[in-house]
């Protein structure tokens, strides 16, 4: 077995299959994973009113060597963050939603005050070509949202979303392209390295990502994200957000430099778009 595979979804998927006293080693799990974690092999077996036999062939049942080992992977559990185990007190859904959004590009709002955003405008507007790259959920959405609203704006742009195309893309560039990689955390191998590889080959790289993460440290401009992340963790991450504004700042601030050919291809844009779908002329470019 993986050591990989969570621990706790182990031992739940299991717990039918357990003996009388084994389940009881898992009651005394999620009761009370820390003192499990910590705990001698008697002093688990006291605690859960079993013998120390019975703590061992519960390590074994959940596909753990023995229990040092099982001690190991609760440990790793935890280590993942303990809002992940013990549920969060209840929070109004709407509410937080809006609030959320509301502080995060608040904050995000004096950090791009500060960046070089008509830099990085700069760079991307004389690139021979774009390339976005990003992995994972909100990443790979806005590498296609950042496609997406360049193309309409007449930019040789592509995305790249998946975790081999960006190191695949990365080897063929030339120093006259400009990567913009996508990553929330910063720390995501797949981006990161694809990134340095783009810059090894004289592309230069725009990086959408956490304030002192390795990836700000790879690229030659970083627009800093920041977010604040609860423990009611059925909540998306509100880092969403902030990139997308960081995106719209991009796309703005390009449009801008160009306002005729701007207004020429948006106008194209959107006749094609009504003559399509109808509707009066306020809908959006797109839908």
């Amino acid at each position: 077995m993986s050591q990989q595979i969570d621990i706790l979804s182990l031992i739940t998927a299991r717990l039918p299959s357990l003996r009388a006293a084994e389940r009881k080693v898992a009651g005394l799990i999620f009761d009370d994973i820390d003192f499990v974690a910590e705990a001698s092999i008697g002093q688990i077996a006291a605690r859960a009113g079993v013998s120390d036999a019975t703590v061992t062939r519960f390590a074994r049942a959940v596909a753990c060597r023995n229990v040092r080992d099982l001690k190991t992977r609760l440990t790793r559990a935890l280590a993942a963050g303990r809002r992940f185990i013990q549920e969060a007190n209840e929070e109004d859904g709407l509410g937080v939603i809006y609030d959320s959004a509301t502080q995060t590009l608040a904050l995000n709002r004096t950090l791009m005050e500060q960046a070089d955003v008509e830099g990085a405008v700069e760079m991307l507007d004389g690139a021979r070509q774009i390339l976005v790259f990003g992995a994972g959920g909100g990443s790979t959405v806005m590498a296609q949202e950042l496609q997406f609203r360049l193309v309409r704006l007449g930019y040789a742009i592509s995305a790249y979303p998946q975790a081999l195309l960006p190191r695949m893309v990365a080897a063929t560039l030339e120093p006259e392209d400009v990567v913009v990689a996508l990553s929330a955390s910063g720390y995501t191998p797949e981006i990161n390295d694809a990134a340095e590889l783009a810059r090894e080959y004289g592309a230069r790289v725009i990086a959408i990502t956490a304030v002192g993460s390795p990836l700000a440290g790879i690229a030659d401009l970083a627009l800093p994200l920041a977010s604040r992340e609860t423990d009611f963790i059925y909540f998306p991450s509100s880092s969403r957000y902030a990139m997308m504004a960081a995106v719209d700042m991009l796309a703005l601030g390009l449009a801008l430099r160009h306002r005729s050919r701007t207004r020429d291809k948006l106008r194209r844009l959107k006749i094609t778009l009504d003559a399509h779908r109808g509707g009066d002329n306020r809908q959006p470019l797109g839908d």
